[in-house]
């Protein structure tokens, strides 16, 4: 990153109207004025240098012009970070962010800060001080955040590309929620010199586009990374777990990637993985945290802990910053932000060592998972060798974006839910990049692509080489308007039923995992669909996931034989072998003859005797 120019390089601006020579245009400050979507709280103008004379190129962000969440220094104005007590209580800036120089020295003008949540500690993008930001894709709708206005002044169309900070979604949710693109960089990889701290290890300055070319070209001036030759990805990883709890169908999302990847780089290149398995067995610190059982019942998957252990650090950090403000000013909070922000918390020293090691061992995972050695390269060119480089596939958010003054964000679901994906870049520092799918059900759809940590340059690239193909496969997968549907979802769920089951007798345990998840999403009342899956899931070790699945089942269907054999071997395989036995009985009672059930029981009471 560029340092801060010296007084005699500084950057160009309007002059004479004071305020360090910032043109102040108009300010937002109330509701009224929505010709700008309420993405705006300061209208100015930041200009570039000069253009080089030629025969010298021009500067690479010439014509290009930009916003900043109000969270960013500009020399002599004062940062609101999403409250009017923060800009009553603090100096105006005595320099701009390294960021924001950086962007301007490189030909690009900055018109104006943009509304982020209050304190820049939500992923909702409402703010009850100076107004919600107006979602251009579904108006109705929140437009996500912490960095709201940054994306609703790109998904509007009022500036080319927008700046915002990214600590557990803040540039991922909106992008998603808004329908556009959002980068979230490997933690470090742009300074954060000017920027208003939310939690120092989980902080990114991130970007938005709507053009997958700017949003590289961006990038390329933020990350002051070397040049090096653009290769394809040698693997692209689907997470299948993590598209399984979708309100979205698997068709609008991971099989768009899917048929993007094979068109552009072959069948060979793709691999499905239980993302959540993976990481329990690899980040040892995640079984320290703290995990409840109820009768016999784990209560938190690992993503799960990973979205815990990501609030702990942002709450003990944030804290650690603000909390003689928070206790002097007592600012007036929205209640989603204070639920989190005034409920008792209490952390010891060795949980948050404990999240710091998760963190560590997050990093070392999914960078294993996604940086290959590659051995040919080690042959032919003696001595040296090559990294080649993977993408993981997940969904940006598990839901749509929530109605205009919904309850969703008070909800512990709804936020576990979205967390636990997001918790993903966020810990392990990873860089990340939502890319928008169209829409499902008028609302926008998005995946994420996630690259080992320093591979920012990489998966900008990556995304330049797929985005026009995946919207290609994005507008196939989208129903015309004007077709009718001629089989039932009934059918149609028990035409995934039966690929679902060929999958299975073929031993394509996570593909035929997929189709029992499409035929939930088609019919969720069906007993046999969760059994189903639960079968799939107990081949691929998957015991919590079967067990659940089992419960769900029985709670559709009391006299389902195979989910109470099913779940008794779940829980037997878990280590709850009462409940293991009582499930083992329960099939007995209901099948007399089902002789495995009864050799399972026999064999479990005789362990226990």
């Amino acid at each position: 990153m560029k340092s801060m120019a010296s007084p005699s390089s500084q950057i160009w601006v309007i002059l004479g109207l004071g305020l360090a020579g910032i043109y102040v245009l108009t300010r937002k400050l109330t509701q009224a004025v929505k010709e700008d979507f309420g993405a705006f709280l300061l209208k100015l103008k930041l200009l570039p240098p000069p253009p080089p004379a030629p025969p010298k190129a021009p500067h690479p962000l010439s014509s290009l012009n930009f916003a900043i969440s109000d969270i960013f220094d500009i020399e002599g104005h004062v940062s609101t970070f999403g409250h009017p007590e923060w800009a009553r209580t603090h100096e105006p800036a005595s320099s701009t962010a390294s960021a924001v120089s950086a962007l301007v020295e490189s030909g690009a003008t900055c018109i104006g800060t943009t509304v982020v949540d209050e304190l820049a500690y939500g992923i909702s993008g409402e703010n009850k001080h100076f107004g919600t930001p107006t979602n251009p894709a579904v108006p109705n709708r929140v437009p996500g955040g912490s960095s709201s206005g940054a994306a609703v002044a790109v998904a509007a169309n009022f500036v080319d590309f927008s700046l915002g900070v990214d600590t557990s979604g803040g540039v991922r949710v909106p992008a998603g929620f808004c329908g556009i693109l959002g980068f979230r960089p490997s933690h470090g990889a742009v300074s954060h010199v000017g920027i208003i701290p939310v939690s120092t290890s989980l902080d990114t300055v991130g970007w938005f586009a709507k053009d997958p070319d700017v949003l590289r070209r961006v990038g390329h001036i933020l990350l002051q990374a070397p040049f090096v030759m653009q290769r394809n990805p040698r693997q692209i990883i689907i997470a299948d777990d993590c598209f399984q709890h979708l309100n979205v169908p698997l068709d609008r999302t991971s099989q768009v990637v899917i048929k993007a990847t094979e068109k552009l780089f072959g069948k060979q290149v793709l691999k499905h993985i239980n993302f959540e398995d993976y990481i329990s067995s690899k980040v040892s610190s995640l079984k320290a945290c703290s995990i409840q059982k109820s009768n016999g019942v784990l209560k938190s998957s690992s993503l799960k802990l990973l979205a815990n252990v990501m609030q702990s650090l942002q709450r003990h950090e944030f804290e650690h910053t603000h909390s003689e403000w928070m206790s002097i000013v007592k600012p007036d909070l929205h209640p989603a932000v204070s639920a989190q922000l005034h409920e008792k918390f209490e952390v010891s020293e060795l949980e948050i060592e404990n999240s710091k090691s998760v963190r560590s061992e997050l990093r070392v995972a999914v960078n294993s998972l996604l940086k290959l050695v590659n051995f040919n390269m080690i042959v032919k060119r003696c001595a040296e060798f090559q990294l080649t480089n993977g993408v993981l596939v997940i969904p940006t958010v598990a839901d749509p974006p929530p109605k205009l003054g919904g309850k969703e964000f008070l909800s512990h679901d709804y936020q576990s839910r979205a967390l636990s994906l997001l918790s993903i870049a966020s810990i392990s520092g990873c860089c990340q990049v939502t890319v928008p799918l169209g829409f499902f059900d008028k609302n926008p759809v998005s995946v994420s692509l996630i690259a080992r940590h320093g591979g920012d340059r990489f998966l900008l690239d990556t995304l330049k080489t797929m985005y026009t193909v995946l919207q290609e496969q994005a507008d196939i997968a989208a129903p015309s308007k004007s077709s009718k549907s001629v089989v039932s979802k009934e059918q149609s769920a028990e035409i995934s039923k039966e690929k679902g089951n060929q999958a299975y007798k073929d031993k394509q345990w996570q593909k035929a995992i997929g189709f029992y998840t499409e035929a939930i999403k088609l019919c969720g009342n069906n007993a046999t669909y969760y059994s189903n899956r639960a079968q799939a899931y107990l081949e691929l070790g998957s015991y919590l996931q079967a067990e659940e699945d089992c419960t769900t089942a029985i709670s559709f269907d009391k006299k389902n034989v195979k989910a109470y054999f099913r779940r008794g071997t779940a829980r037997e395989m878990l280590g709850y072998y009462k409940e293991a036995i009582d499930d083992f009985k329960y099939a007995l009672v209901l099948e007399p003859t089902n002789k495995r059930a009864a050799s399972s029981a026999e064999r479990l009471r005789k362990l226990f005797q």
